[in-house]
C-alpha cells in the first residue's frame, strides 16, 4: 500500500471516533470481531448478509455496506476487501464515502500553483 493511502486510513480511523457514536457500537460483533485478513465468508458469518456489495473504484476489491443499529441510533459501517477477498479496511462510513475518501487522497494537492507546480 502506498503512503498516501496509509495516511488516509490513519486519519479516517482517528476522525471516525470523533464524528460517530463508535462507542455505542464497539460491542457489536461486526465491529468487535471482524479483523484485517478475514475472508468474506468469515465476515458474513459474523455480520450477516451486507445491505449491498460494490466493486471498489480506486483499488481493486469489493466493499460490504452495513447499517449498525442500536435503540435510538443508526450508523453506516463498511468492511472493505482487497483483490484477494480479505479484509483490508473497516470504518464507520458507507462504501461510497470510503471510495470518495480514497479518490480524494489520490488527487494532487491543490496548492501546487500553476503549470509546473513550482509557482516561480
Amino acid at each position: 500500500m502506498n503512503k498516501p493511502i496509509l495516511a488516509l486510513i490513519a486519519m479516517l480511523s482517528a476522525a471516525s471516533g470523533c464524528t460517530t457514536d463508535s462507542d455505542i457500537y464497539r460491542d457489536l460483533p461486526l465491529v468487535a470481531k471482524v479483523e484485517t485478513g478475514m475472508s468474506k465468508e468469515q465476515v458474513q458469518r459474523i455480520g450477516g448478509m451486507p445491505l449491498s456489495v460494490t466493486a471498489r473504484t480506486v483499488v481493486p476489491g469489493t466493499c460490504f455496506d452495513y447499517i449498525l443499529t442500536k435503540p435510538g441510533h443508526q450508523q453506516a459501517y463498511n468492511v472493505s476487501f482487497d483483490s484477494n477477498g480479505t479484509v483490508d479496511h473497516k470504518s464507520f462510513m458507507s462504501c461510497a464515502q470510503w471510495s470518495r475518501a480514497q479518490e480524494q487522497a489520490r488527487e494532487p494537492p491543490s496548492n501546487m500553483g500553476g503549470i509546473g507546480g513550482a509557482g516561480y
